[in-house]
């Protein structure tokens, strides 16, 4: 019995998606629910697993085909403990080299009985036939040389198909001791360039900075840390903070929640927030949906778990559909200082940095503090400079005082 591995059903979005790595062989033995196959779109990747026990028996769609929802991948041979799938008979009758070369001398014979013994071993040594070879030698014999001019001509083609191959997929020019490697473009990476390319061109970007004194934070986690983590099960981290920091600025400044829609400016009463994450196969932004409603333990379970389903490409449409403000936190990685760019339909994006120590003017003294720059890239078009610099100082009071997250005010 055959079953047969269709593409699942595409998100409403997506019109294509495209093979990524088939983690089966022809002939590999498969469990049932285990994956076969990843299947690439521009938002997620999605796991294609097996329907039931059995052997690969056939591959329709390489790595790197494009394909639509319900398209046929390939093939399941199913059978009975005991039984011999199809596959695994096609590789048992696949005959060996030994058999090959006794053949070859035996066509070789029969076709040609009268060629010498050192051309029948050398037809033999390179699996040929001889009745596919033109002789020049008296009364149609075959040389030596017509033996070599094949071996040559079959290796030309060879080596022609190989150079066609790793074309496709990556081309390698060495010049000297310098190389260049060339390889193609994930749907994900291309669908995050098409839409830096558009918020770049269709939105009046705009970014402006502040700092934030992290000391009260700092003393607030060192204090409660340990204690948090064993009452919820998380670590309390800085993102929390942000996320209650931006909503109260948010219910402060609706135009930052908006987005523009042709003619009209569309205004949210809800904060779903996106978190960009780092992920192996490049910057994504899950949503964090009603946040105000999110207690902080709450935030950072969902945070971590998000970020988890990123790094093993786990996330589902779902997890990436929507979001009104965006959060980017390149403070992970060292960054100190950065413009992030907008997450279109979204008006704007709060990025944070990394926490450095440095010497500032405090009620009239030079003390060193732990010090963050905080960077609002907004759309012109929409929020104004006073609402810009007013959230971004609404974050900032918020963080350096953060009983007012919890008093609200």
């Amino acid at each position: 019995m055959t079953i047969e591995i269709l593409v699942p059903d595409l998100p409403e979005s997506v019109a294509d998606a495209t093979v990524a790595t088939w983690h089966k062989k022809v002939g590999d033995t498969v469990k049932r629910d285990e994956v076969i196959v990843e299947i690439e779109t521009d938002k997620v990747v999605l796991e294609v697993p097996a329907l039931s026990d059995g052997v690969l028996a056939e591959v329709i769609q390489a790595e790197g085909e494009t394909v639509v929802s319900k398209q046929l991948l390939g093939k399941i041979s199913t059978a009975q403990e005991g039984d011999v799938s199809s596959a695994t008979l096609k590789a048992t009758n696949e005959p060996t080299p030994s058999d090959r070369q006794h053949a070859a001398i035996e066509n070789s014979h029969n076709h040609n009985v009268d060629q010498g013994p050192a051309i029948r071993r050398l037809l033999a040594e390179h699996d040929l036939q001889a009745d596919q070879i033109q002789g020049s030698g008296v009364g149609g014999r075959l040389t030596r040389e017509d033996i070599e001019r094949e071996i040559a001509k079959r290796q030309a083609l060879q080596a022609k198909q190989e150079a066609a191959t790793e074309q496709n997929t990556i081309s390698t020019v060495a010049y000297s001791a310098r190389s260049e490697k060339r390889v193609p473009m994930t749907r994900l990476r291309k669908r995050i360039a098409e839409r830096l390319l558009e918020a770049k061109n269709s939105t009046a970007m705009l970014t402006t900075f502040n700092e934030v004194d992290m000391q009260p934070i700092m003393t607030l986690r060192k204090t409660y840390g340990e204690k948090f983590e064993k009452q919820h099960g998380v670590r309390l981290g800085f993102m929390s903070f942000y996320i209650k920091a931006v909503v109260e600025a948010l219910k402060r400044y609706p135009e930052v929640n908006a987005s523009i829609d042709r003619d009209d400016v569309v205004y949210h009463n809800y904060f779903d927030i996106s978190i960009a994450v780092s992920t192996p196969r490049g910057l994504v932004t899950p949503v964090l949906r009603d946040c105000d409603k999110l207690s902080m333990a709450e935030s950072e379970k969902q945070i971590k778990a998000l970020a988890e389903k990123g790094r093993d490409g786990k996330l589902t449409v779902e997890d990436l559909t929507g979001g009104n403000f965006t959060i980017t936190n390149g403070g992970v990685f060292g960054s100190l200082m950065s413009t992030p760019i907008i997450n279109p339909p979204q008006s704007a994006i709060l990025g944070m940095h990394a926490i450095k120590e440095r010497p500032i003017a405090l009620n009239g003294q030079v003390v060193i503090r732990p010090m963050m720059y905080l960077a609002l890239s907004y759309d012109h078009r929409l929020i104004d400079g006073r609402e810009s610099v007013g959230f971004l100082v609404t974050i900032k009071e918020l963080l350096e005082d953060p009983t007012r997250l919890l008093l609200e005010i």
